[in-house]
């Protein structure tokens, strides 16, 4: 299931402090190009400033231009950030290996024909 925002707001410190929320969540950076990361945090807004003052980091060097997000409680957080990161497969979580385990607890429903959205 993508994300209840479908188009991104801009990744600018103006951008965040108006629209992201100070509160827990789920949340995905994105470039012309695809999704760069999805990622969780207590606080969104926190979490999207820290990503834009980190010179230098891996998701820097991807150029991100907007962001989305839902907030949601800590206890269904992973479990929507595994199921995003499955969906979009995000340049910067590539690496993530919880996404194996995932894929293969949800391959029985895959080949039942259940709908998956592949867009990035």
């Amino acid at each position: 299931m993508p994300f209840g925002q479908p188009v991104p707001r801009p990744f600018t410190p103006a951008s965040i402090r108006e629209y992201a929320p100070v509160s827990s969540g789920v949340y995905g950076v994105s470039n012309a190009g695809g999704w760069i990361y999805i990622g969780e945090a207590d606080n969104i807004q926190e979490a999207l400033f820290s990503h834009l003052q980190k010179a230098g980091s891996s998701l820097e060097k991807w150029q991100p231009t907007g962001f989305v997000f839902e907030s949601c409680d800590r206890t269904r957080r992973t479990l929507r950030l595994d199921r995003l990161i499955l969906e979009y497969e995000p340049f910067c979580n590539r690496h993530w290996e919880r996404r194996k385990q995932l894929r293969l607890e949800t391959e029985p429903q895959r080949e039942r024909g259940s709908h998956w959205n592949t867009r990035r």
